[in-house]
């Protein structure tokens, strides 16, 4: 039995490993820098989140395993107690609401600032971000990261594995690694920005060692069932370049498939590209697809549904939707109606705290948020 009143599988109940989900509908990770200058998680964090928790799963903005890791100010963190217990409070509001998390774990590597973390920060190499960076005192000039030692690296490799024991400690169902989108694994990656000549460098096997080494201690820490890893293929984004994006992920994807990790995440997947069809080859689990629906744009007016559709015909499991999550806490109710969305007031969108464009975006059954 199913709760699809529409007809689409976008609303199908479905399980990812021991989990049930009432529809195959992801909130991605949004960062959105409404922790507390300690990366605490605050009381408005619970309630933006349980605002949608029918989702079928929601996945939390990146979360950094330490200080040296830290991206942007703001961000939330899984590296002290108090940090626990600030998203402890998140996820039983969310269980509240009837919903289900995991977590994204996020070192930044080279995007990070000292303004802001009160660290150098660390790469595989000592290349720095090609553009400016937001901090707590504004728009910087990015700085040229310390290259990591073999022992940093493997100390690295252990902060994942804590973050993701405190996730769980914290009421998460499991946790994200972060690979994709420039930051520190997905710097690991790429040509232009690994040229060391060490066993993480070179060579492609060399060069998806780190991400392999952080993935095996994260499930060696909490279970394969509870880890999940988001990929960006392709995706140039914080002035990554990969050189080799086919055979980089033909050989991630065939190290991590024999893992049995609850799923694989694939940022801006395109159904019509090879890559993508490989991949859904290759890969024997779930997997989670975030489509493309032109980014600096506005949302499509189905809000992702009809892209979301031809990935689940392509052989995807789950769709992840970003913008429409943020925008309209009631999203699955308003594309299974075929209801009008909300749109994003970008201006509130990071750095400026606060409800406004957070918490009070209106829902169906309640437009009067609409005047807040």
């Amino acid at each position: 039995m199913t709760n699809n009143a529409s007809g689409s599988r976008l609303f199908e109940a479905t399980n990812l490993g021991p989990l049930s989900l009432p529809n195959r509908l992801v909130m991605a990770p949004l960062t959105r820098n409404r922790a507390d200058a300690d990366g605490v998680p605050t009381s408005l964090m619970a309630t933006y989140y349980a605002q949608r928790a029918s989702a079928g799963l929601i996945i939390a903005e990146a979360t950094t395993p330490s200080a040296v890791g830290q991206t942007y100010a703001n961000i939330p963190a899984l590296h002290t107690s108090a940090h626990v217990a600030g998203w402890r409070e998140v996820t039983d509001a969310v269980r509240d609401a009837g919903g289900r998390m995991f977590v994204q774990i996020q070192h930044g590597g080279r995007v990070g600032h000292p303004d802001t973390s009160g660290h150098v920060p660390v790469a595989p190499s000592p290349v720095a971000l090609p553009e400016e960076i937001h901090t707590t005192g504004g728009r910087r000039p990015s700085v040229v990261p310390r290259e990591l030692t073999v022992d940093e690296i493997h100390s690295t490799v252990a902060d994942f594995a804590a973050a993701a024991r405190r996730a769980v400690d914290a009421g998460f169902e499991g946790v994200e690694v972060h690979a994709a989108n420039g930051y520190l694994i997905h710097q690991f990656l790429a040509k232009n920005t690994n040229q060391r000549t060490d066993a993480y460098g070179g060579s492609v096997e060399h060069r998806i060692r780190f991400a392999v080494e952080v993935v095996q201690a994260v499930t060696d820490a909490i279970g394969p069932e509870r880890v999940g890893v988001r990929i960006s293929p392709g995706v140039g984004v914080n002035g990554i370049e990969e050189g080799d994006t086919g055979s980089i992920y033909s050989a991630l994807v065939a190290a991590l498939a024999e893992k049995g990790l609850a799923y694989l995440h694939v940022v801006f997947a395109d159904p019509d590209q090879p890559l993508f069809q490989e991949i859904r080859k290759a890969w024997p689990g779930t997997l989670i697809a975030n489509p493309v629906l032109g980014w600096g744009g506005p949302l499509p007016a189905d809000g992702g549904r009809g892209a979301g559709e031809r990935l689940l015909a392509a052989g995807a499991d789950l769709i992840s939707l970003g913008r429409g999550f943020l925008a309209n806490p009631d999203l699955v109710e308003r594309l299974r109606v075929g209801a009008p969305l909300n749109a994003v007031r970008d201006q509130y969108l990071m750095y400026t705290g606060g409800e406004t464009g957070y918490t009070d975006y209106p829902t169906l059954n309640e437009p009067a948020l609409a005047a807040a």
